[in-house]
C-alpha cells in the first residue's frame, strides 16, 4: 500500500500514522479505487499526507479535501 512507503520516511508517531491510513482509506473509498497497486493511489497516500502537513487533524476531513483536491469523486 503506498502510504505506508510513503510514511516510513516521514517523523510521525502511531496516531498520526493511524489517523493518515485512515483518511486514506476513506479517500480510496470514496472514489472506488479497489487496487491499491493503481498508480492513482500512490497520487491519493501523496494528497494526503500534503494536507495532513497543513495542520488538518480530522482523518474525514483530510479523506474530504484530498478527494476535492484531487478533483476525483
Amino acid at each position: 500500500m503506498p502510504i505506508y512507503r510513503l510514511l516510513q520516511n516521514l517523523p510521525m508517531g502511531p496516531e498520526e500514522i493511524s489517523r493518515l491510513t485512515t483518511a486514506y482509506e476513506q479517500a480510496l473509498r470514496t472514489i472506488g479505487l479497489v487496487d491499491r497497486n493503481d498508480p492513482i493511489a500512490e497520487i491519493v497516500a501523496k494528497k494526503i499526507i500534503e494536507i495532513a502537513q497543513t495542520g488538518v487533524r480530522d482523518a474525514a476531513d483530510i479523506s474530504a479535501l484530498a478527494v476535492k483536491e484531487l478533483g476525483v469523486q
